[in-house]
């Protein structure tokens, strides 16, 4: 069994093998289009989308269903291609999926077979490492997401904020240069939706691994982003970009200050009229 000491060592000497790479998460995005194609028909979902993330930044893409947020995210992850335009992470192109990008759906994905800790080692097992390195990390991550106790339990025991836990931890235990997460609170009820808010700024604050979030929630996108990227339809495309420029550390009393409120007008007012 391994000691809490030798966890934390494996996890420090993880992150300090990472840090000696001089690039760590930056995307950038230039003139991307995405264009879906029928026999009779054409359909342009994302039109000249430019955008920069820098590395450790928090960014989430807001706007109405149907806007392509979820397609362009698709397209960061690998999962979908694109038409035209330039895809690139840290320099290097994106092409398909990798483990430098890990990624969070608001479905629950994880393995029902396997245990929660099962889970958030399948990725570090994949890879090869080690039992014991393996169990280092995974007590790591249970302990940052509060679920010591439920290391053995499998997935139908766990309540949907819960699950999600697992799912972050399971993301960000291979040690992901981006974290990426579609609409993944969007189906939690709205205490465990604001405690899963703070736990995610939590972890990212620990972490600073790059995050590239997408909701429709406009309280959402203020509470958690360093910068909100607002979208508008037919086709998707950015119309406007906000700097949140509210305290580092945010508790729910942040919902109440004027400047979360203006911009959450601001916010109400461009999606209403785009």
């Amino acid at each position: 069994m391994q000691t809490t000491s030798e966890a934390v060592a494996v996890v420090n000497e993880q992150r300090s093998q990472e840090s000696t790479s001089a690039d760590r998460g930056r995307i950038d995005i230039q003139n991307l289009q995405k264009v879906y194609e029928s026999r009779t028909s054409q359909f342009q979902a994302l039109k000249d989308i430019n955008l920069t993330i820098g590395e450790n930044e928090f960014v989430t893409i807001l706007g109405p269903s149907g806007c392509g947020k979820s397609t362009l995210l698709r397209i960061v992850a690998g999962l979908e291609d694109l038409t035209s335009g330039e895809l690139t992470l840290d320099g290097e192109d994106i092409i398909g999926p990798g483990a430098e990008r890990g990624m969070v759906f608001q479905g629950y994905t994880l393995f029902p077979w396997l245990t929660v800790r099962e889970n958030i080692e399948y990725g570090l097992k994949l890879k090869g490492v080690p039992t014991l390195a393996r169990r280092g990390i995974s007590s790591h991550w249970l302990r940052i997401i509060r679920l010591e106790k439920f290391a053995s339990s499998y997935p139908k025991q766990l309540s949907g904020g819960m699950k999600q836990r697992v799912a972050i931890a399971r993301a960000l235990a291979n040690r992901p240069k981006v974290l990426l997460m579609d609409e993944p609170f969007g189906a939690l009820d709205a205490q465990t939706k604001v405690e899963m808010q703070e736990m995610l700024l939590e972890v990212w604050e620990k972490e600073k691994t790059t995050v590239l979030f997408i909701t429709h929630d406009i309280d959402e996108a203020i509470f958690l982003s360093q910068r909100i990227v607002v979208m508008g339809a037919h086709p998707g495309r950015i119309i406007r970009e906000f700097r949140v420029d509210l305290p580092t550390e945010r508790t729910a009393d942040v919902r109440e200050l004027p400047a979360f409120l203006q911009m959450k007008r601001e916010l109400a007012q461009l999606l209403k009229h785009d």
